[in-house]
């Protein structure tokens, strides 16, 4: 017996060290960036990371990064000037495009199709609409060299808040723990590829029946429609709120968003007080092409297309 126990322990760590070198060898695990909190509370990547980003159990979409001296992922640095003509990208994972080679990102399609523009990436997953004006004003130094501001924002999600505050559930990835964890590539392809979820679900259901069970009353549809009126209200008072914190720069700054998702109460809004807005519905709605990943919604490289050419469009139609 005591000989079986011992075959068996070596067999297995045997089985886990062919394991992990497997989805290295083939790259199968994601390399995962380290993020930080600067010294204006601003979160981002820790400058000078480079790597490969891993999507699905058989390598769907594979991409390499590139973290620059300011902590974005972009192919140049940001350095801007009085003598250039400069464009910031500001907003979420959508911007920050680790889906994609850093090397054709959508800043790249601008800059190949409008060489005299330099195109400044300044993405970051998870960043709201709040995050993003916060990190503008917090760098108001680089920023107000910078001629033309873009900020992505979606209604339903970007505008859950209306005073910034740091994001401790992201720098919480960041723990000890969690960074030993992610040495191991088997763990980072297995947690990827949802191999254990099953694990963690069973923890939870344990501490679910430890836990005295709260009575969850279903909605009626009138109090549904009572709370989505409410949200919008919120949502619309929490931008007022961020623009006017911030000093928006209407002549210099400007909205991309997709009308068909955004609610036309903000859109009137927008509208009424000459806020700048690039609406890039109709490129995708007349695409006979997916514009999205198969296995999420992030833009594929077809969507990126035509969201530079959106913002090319703009650019040629509305600026000298």
């Amino acid at each position: 017996m005591k000989k079986l126990i011992i075959k068996s322990t070596i067999y297995f760590f045997l089985i886990l060290i062919t394991l992990e070198s497997l989805v290295r060898v083939f790259y199968l695990g994601k390399d995962t960036p380290t993020r930080f909190l600067d010294e204006y509370k601003v979160e981002k990547w820790v400058p000078n990371q480079n790597g490969f980003s891993v999507t699905g159990n058989r390598r769907q979409n594979f991409s390499e990064y590139h973290i620059n001296t300011s902590g974005f992922n972009s192919y140049r640095e940001f350095t801007p000037t009085k003598d250039k003509v400069e464009l910031a990208l500001v907003g979420d994972s959508f911007i920050e495009g680790f889906h994609q080679h850093y090397y054709n990102s959508i800043g790249k399609k601008i800059e190949k199709n409008l060489p005299k523009i330099e195109v400044y990436e300044y993405g970051y997953a998870g960043y709201d609409f709040a995050d993003q004006m916060h990190l503008v004003n917090s760098y108001k130094n680089k920023f107000d060299l910078i001629d033309h501001v873009i900020l992505g924002i979606k209604f339903s999600n970007d505008l859950t808040r209306g005073e910034y505050q740091v994001v401790k559930n992201r720098l919480a990835l960041e723990s000890p723990i969690n960074k030993l964890l992610k040495k191991s590539k088997l763990i980072v392809y297995c947690k990827s590829i949802g191999v254990l979820d099953p694990p963690q679900k069973l923890v939870q259901r344990i501490i679910n029946l430890i836990k005295p069970k709260r009575k969850i009353i279903p909605l009626d549809d009138i109090e549904v429609l009572r709370i989505k009126k409410e949200n919008e209200k919120k949502y619309l008072e929490n931008f007022k709120s961020l623009v006017s914190k911030y000093n928006f720069d209407k002549k210099r700054f400007t909205l991309l968003l997709d009308s068909r998702i955004t609610n036309p109460i903000f859109l009137s809004y927008l509208q009424q007080n000459n806020f700048k807005y690039i609406d890039f519905s109709t490129y995708f709605k007349d695409s006979n092409h997916p514009t999205t990943l198969i296995y999420d919604k992030h833009w594929n490289n077809h969507g990126r297309e035509l969201i530079s050419q959106a913002i090319i469009d703009y650019l040629t139609q509305h600026i000298q």
